[in-house]
C-alpha cells in the first residue's frame, strides 16, 4: 500500500513593496498579498495553500520581515520552497527564508514583538524616489519634541486614542515595548519613528506617527501626549499617517517560541533597510 505523504508546517519570511496591494489580507476587491501567496504556492505544491501571517498590513504599506506559516503534504524541503516560489512571484514581493518548522508553531498565537519604521522625508523639496516609501513633510521637524511625545507611550496602556474605527479588537490594551525617533545617520533628511511592541491596533503606529509630527511642527505641545492617551478617544489623537510611509521591519519571536534551528533574519532586515535610506 502506497504510503501517504506526512503533513509538515513551512514558515516563510515575506518581503513585499505594498503600493499596489490592497494589504495582506484577503479582500473582495482589491488583490492582497496573501491571495498572490496562495495562488502561487497552489500552483507550485499542487494541492489548496492557504497562508496565514504574523501581521495583517494595511493597504499600502510595506514589509521586510512579515512572517507566515501554511500546511502541506508536498515532499519539496522547507529550505526550498523560497528558491521554487521566487520564481513565479511579482518583482514586489519576495520570500527572504523558508523553513519547516513545528506543526503546532504559529505566528500570531506566539508572544512575540513586532518592529514598525515610519519614515519621513523632511526637506524644503519632494524626493521622487522616496515618494513611495516615506511621507513629505517640507516644515522642519523638532526631533526632541517628538521625542518627549512618544515618551508616555511606552508600557501597557490603553491605546483606544490610537485606534480607527472599524477595529474587530476585543480590547484596545497594547504594550508598546519602545519609541525612538531619529534622522537616519547617512541621509539625515529623513526622519525614522521606530516603534516596537508586541501588537498594535488598526491603523495604530500610523497614529502615534501622526500625532508625533504634529509635535514635530509645532503643532502640539509635548504634554499634550498623556492627556490624549488617557481619554481614550480617536478624535484627541492626530491625522492618521499615510500608509506608503510604513513598513514592518521583523518581527522577533520571544520565549523559546521561535522555531528551533531558525536563522536570525534581523541583521539581513536591517541592511535592507538602511540601503534603501540611502
Amino acid at each position: 500500500m502506497e504510503r501517504k505523504n506526512e503533513i509538515k508546517r513551512v514558515k516563510l519570511v515575506v518581503a513585499y513593496d505594498g503600493t499596489a496591494y490592497s494589504g495582506w489580507q484577503l479582500q473582495p476587491n482589491g488583490i492582497t498579498i496573501e491571495e498572490v501567496l496562495n495562488r502561487e504556492l497552489s500552483d507550485l505544491l499542487r494541492e489548496e495553500i492557504r497562508v496565514v501571517g504574523a501581521s495583517r498590513t494595511d493597504a499600502g504599506v510595506h514589509a521586510l520581515g512579515n512572517v507566515a506559516v501554511f500546511d502541506t503534504v508536498a515532499r519539496i524541503p522547507g529550505e526550498k520552497i523560497s528558491y521554487a516560489l521566487n520564481t513565479r512571484l511579482p518583482e514586489d514581493i519576495r520570500i527572504r527564508g523558508s523553513e519547516e518548522v513545528a506543526l503546532d508553531f504559529h505566528p500570531r498565537h506566539c508572544d512575540s514583538e513586532k518592529t514598525y519604521v515610519y519614515r519621513i522625508w523632511n526637506h524644503s523639496f519632494a524626493n521622487p524616489m522616496e515618494r513611495l516609501y516615506s511621507k513629505f513633510c517640507y516644515y522642519p521637524l523638532d526631533l526632541e519634541r517628538m521625542r518627549q511625545g512618544a515618551e508616555c507611550l511606552v508600557g501597557t496602556h490603553d491605546f483606544q486614542s490610537f485606534c480607527s474605527a472599524g477595529s474587530q479588537a476585543e480590547t484596545t490594551v497594547r504594550t508598546v515595548t519602545g519609541i525612538t525617533v531619529d534622522r537616519d545617520p547617512e541621509e539625515p533628511r529623513l526622519v525614522r519613528i521606530t516603534v516596537r511592541g508586541k501588537g498594535f491596533l488598526y491603523n495604530m503606529v500610523r497614529i502615534i506617527s501622526g500625532t508625533l509630527l504634529e509635535m514635530g511642527m509645532g503643532l502640539r505641545e509635548p504634554g499634550e501626549m498623556k492627556e490624549i492617551l488617557e481619554a481614550k478617544d480617536r478624535q484627541k489623537a492626530g491625522p492618521t499617517a499615510e500608509a506608503k510611509g510604513l513598513t514592518l521591519v521583523k518581527i522577533d519571536f520571544l520565549n523559546g517560541c521561535h522555531p528551533e534551528g531558525t536563522t536570525p533574519v534581523e541583521t539581513d532586515l536591517e541592511r535592507m533597510l538602511r540601503e534603501r535610506c540611502r
